[in-house]
Formats: structure tokens, sequence, C-alpha cells
């Protein structure tokens, strides 16, 4: 098992990508602390994996996200949780959905992170995998806001693999593309952004499965990944390459 023994700390764990990774860690012996908002997700989440922890937050509230690491050990951190944008463009952006979006995709992983890396040195080290997105990499896979909130996001990882690999954290990130969840198909998209979106579907492989965002996170945090620090990983079937 390559998880055996430690603390993984994962959230929007209640359902698509982050329900994959909590299971996937599960699986690999990790004491999986599940993280989200949605009380019903968790429960459901409860009563399959055995043995889990599960915390009820909203991980854009400071004082919400740092009781979560009051505890002996963290070694490992996925910031999975974030929101979409409706694929809007930015004069169409009102302050409503910047700063849901801002608070939700950084300001979450920004306090969990801060939370973390203290409880990671004095346990000799961890690893931070955070989800950006194929967003994180380029203008034109999403809208305004979440474009942003990810480049920012992927900003922190290389700051965080920089300032601390020295001290044992590693910070990676992954980037997915299309992947099958019930967060891309939720929401209505914002018709000036799928008008120019929709020139380029033909572009899109055909969309992975949360589980397969779930191998590159366990691939991340496990030992398997030693050298690896301060990199995006894409998860995207080669959408970047087109």
């Amino acid at each position: 098992m390559r998880l055996e023994g430690r603390v993984a700390v994962v959230t929007g764990a209640a359902s698509g990508i982050g329900r994959s990774i909590a299971c996937r860690f599960h699986a690999e012996g990790a004491h999986v602390v599940a993280v989200d908002l949605d009380e019903a997700g968790l429960t459901k989440l409860a009563g399959k994996l055995d043995g889990i922890e599960t915390i009820v937050a909203n991980l854009s509230v400071k004082e919400q996200v740092e009781p979560i690491f009051d505890r002996q050990r963290v070694d490992i951190l996925c910031n999975n949780a974030g929101v979409l944008d409706k694929l809007t463009p930015l004069c169409e952006v009102d302050d409503e959905l910047w700063r849901k979006v801002m608070s939700v995709n950084v300001d979450g992983p920004f306090f969990a992170s801060r939370a973390a890396i203290p409880k990671m040195i004095e346990n000799g080290g961890g690893s931070i995998v955070n989800t950006c997105s194929a967003a994180s990499l380029s203008g034109g896979r999403a809208g305004a806001s979440y474009t942003t909130s990810k480049h920012a996001l992927l900003g922190m990882t290389r700051s965080i693999a920089w300032y601390y690999g020295n001290q044992g954290i590693r910070c990676n990130a992954m980037a997915p593309g299309s992947i099958q969840t019930k967060m891309q198909m939720r929401d209505v998209p914002h018709a000036q952004g799928i008008e120019r979106y929709s020139a380029y579907f033909q572009t899109i492989p055909p969309a992975g499965r949360a589980m397969d965002v779930a191998d590159v996170a366990l691939f991340l945090a496990s030992e398997e990944s030693r050298y690896v620090n301060g990199s995006v990983i894409p998860v995207d079937g080669g959408w970047l390459a087109y």
C-alpha cells in the first residue's frame, strides 16, 4: 500500500474528482480526512469507505479551514475543491461571481496550505497536490474568473515548491481537461461564452473519468514522485496538444 499510515486531507471530497481521490487514497492505506460543504455527499462517502473522517466546512472561510489542521499530523493535502464560472467573459463577470470563484478556488487552497505546511514540516515533510485545470495553462478553456483563479493556483503551487522544498514539502498540480462529473454539467453556460467556445468543440478529446485524475493524484502524493516538485501534469487526453 503506497500511502499506508499517512493522513491525507482531501477537499471537495463529496463528489466528482475529490470523491475519486478519497477512494483511491483510502484503498492505498491512507487515513482520509474528507472535507466538503456537501454534508449529504460526505455521509454517503463515509458509508462506502470504512474509517474515514468527514468534515463539513466552507473552504472559503478561514475560520472553518484552519481547525481542520488542528491534528498531530498531516502528510498529504489535496486542494481539490473548486467552482466553475459558466464560461463568463470578463466584461460580463459581476463582483459576486468574481468573489465567489476566487474565494473558493484561490482563498481556500491558500488557507489550507498555510495551515498544513507547518504540520508537514514538524513531521519531516509532506505532499500538496493542487487540482488546477487546463484553464491554468491557457486562456481559452473557461471563463475569465475561473481561468484567472486557476492561473493563480498554479502560481501558488510553484511558490510553495520553491520556498518549502528544502524542508521536505513537495507541491505539484494536476491540470484536468474535460472530465465527466456532475459539476461540469450543473450550470447553463453564458451565451456569449458558449458561442465563442463552441467553435473549438471538435478539438476536445473524449471526456475522461474522475478516476483518471485520481490516479495522477496518487502518484503525486506518493513516494513514487519523490523527485517531482513544482510541476503541473495535464490530465486532458491530449487537449493541450491541439
